[in-house]
């Protein structure tokens, strides 16, 4: 059971960095060349703010894992049609749209569900001890 809940507790936290690295190479489209080199850091740093909100809501997470859990679910689901609807009027392909989906949302919404199910499983090992 211990060697269950360690891995339920790093699993999430491991695939949230991840997912959250790389949604940061999105912001590597900042840099043109016509343009100044405080214009491209102005730029990049605009394009990682949905990352540093991410990473703050991880740090959230990691302490209040039922709350942050919560939070990465609303937030992956609730992101979803916006981002396919983004991409679908892009490139006009339902299935191109559904793997954008995959790629971007739906690690956050596992993320979500695996630190609710991390915390009840600590929740349920402390009232067996």
């Amino acid at each position: 059971m211990k060697t269950t809940i360690k891995i339920l507790h790093w699993t999430p936290r491991i695939i949230c960095i991840l997912a959250i690295l790389f949604i940061s190479m999105f912001a590597a489209d900042a840099f043109a060349p016509e343009l100044t080199i405080w214009q491209q850091l102005g730029d990049f740093l605009m394009h990682l703010i949905p990352s540093f909100v991410l990473l703050g809501i991880l740090v959230f997470a990691w302490k209040k894992e039922l709350y942050g859990g919560i939070l990465f679910t609303v937030i992956g689901i609730g992101m979803s049609p916006f981002i396919y609807k983004h991409n679908y009027n892009m490139n006009h392909s339902v299935s191109m749209s559904l793997s954008i989906i995959l790629m971007i949302t739906f690690p956050f919404i596992v993320v979500g569900v695996l630190f609710i199910t991390s915390y009840f499983m600590k929740k349920k090992d402390l009232k067996t001890n």
